[in-house]
């Protein structure tokens, strides 16, 4: 069944909690953007499609058909997404993380926390971020810098709570 309310629903809620934590880290005027590739027809038809309530519909159109055509425009043009900064490495013929600037950790941060939340509802703690990242094996994709500051907030996050650690990745401004 087809769920366009419940989609753009869910995808709204999950915009505005990015944009409130991303205003707490210091980043106003780029969460102000932050996936507003999902309300574009190629992502919001597959979305309301797929629409799952507990999770991405990316991940129920890879499930069906082994790749997710929103996924690939999504990661694509958003750059707070770690698969935006990856790239082949024509010497090597593999393919390289390059480290994100640190706007866009900041941002990811803040997309992985709200995503938590929405997807979790009841049942969010600080711990299912770094929980969830680490099901994914998305350590592996990352450059060491960025994986390393990520991790650094997401431990943060569960040691020292959530207020804490947005005043934290707000005074960071390098790494």
């Amino acid at each position: 069944m087809i769920h366009p309310i419940k989609h753009f629903i869910t995808i709204t809620k999950h915009r505005h909690l990015v944009i409130k934590l991303g205003f707490k880290c210091g980043i106003k005027w780029q969460v102000l953007f932050h996936d507003l590739s999902k309300f574009s027809p190629t992502e919001f038809k597959i979305g309301m499609k797929y629409y799952q309530g507990n999770a991405s519909p990316n991940s129920k159109e890879i499930e069906l058909f082994g790749y997710s055509k929103a996924w690939l425009h999504h990661r694509g043009r958003n750059k707070h997404h770690f698969e935006y900064w990856t790239i082949y490495d024509v010497k090597t013929s593999r393919m390289i993380a390059l480290k994100m600037p640190i706007n866009y950790v900041k941002e990811m941060f803040c997309d992985r926390v709200a995503a938590t939340k929405i997807y979790q509802k009841e049942k969010y703690t600080p711990n299912r971020v770094y929980e969830y990242y680490l099901s994914k094996n998305e350590d592996k994709f990352l450059h060491p810098k960025t994986k390393e500051l990520l991790e650094k907030w997401m431990k943060m996050l569960i040691e020292k709570g959530e207020k804490e650690t947005l005043r934290e990745i707000k005074k960071t401004k390098c790494y």
